[in-house]
């Protein structure tokens, strides 16, 4: 699976979890120089607290576009580790 912004592939790996429809990548297969720190936090039910960075990629700002859980609940263990991505970054094969 390949993440996509901008033209840019951000993360790639063959070996994603996929929770809710949305692909996660292994922390260690995605492009840390296209990340940002943010402030950003979420509560999910059943995951736990959400945290994001916001992509950086030729110039442009994608603020939270990427998110991941620090500590994940057990019923979300799978996805310790990982980090997935919505607004706009291409998910593909």
């Amino acid at each position: 699976m390949k993440a996509i912004w901008n033209g840019t592939v951000v993360a790639e790996s063959d070996d994603t979890v996929v929770v809710e429809g949305n692909h996660y990548f292994p922390a260690g297969a995605v492009k840390r120089e296209h990340l940002l720190s943010s402030n950003t936090k979420t509560m999910c039910s059943w995951k736990g607290e959400a945290c994001y960075h916001t992509l950086f990629v030729n110039g442009d700002a994608n603020p939270d576009a990427v998110w991941f859980y620090p500590d994940p609940k057990e019923a979300a263990a799978q996805i310790k580790g990982r980090l997935a991505f919505w607004k706009g970054v291409q998910v593909v094969e």
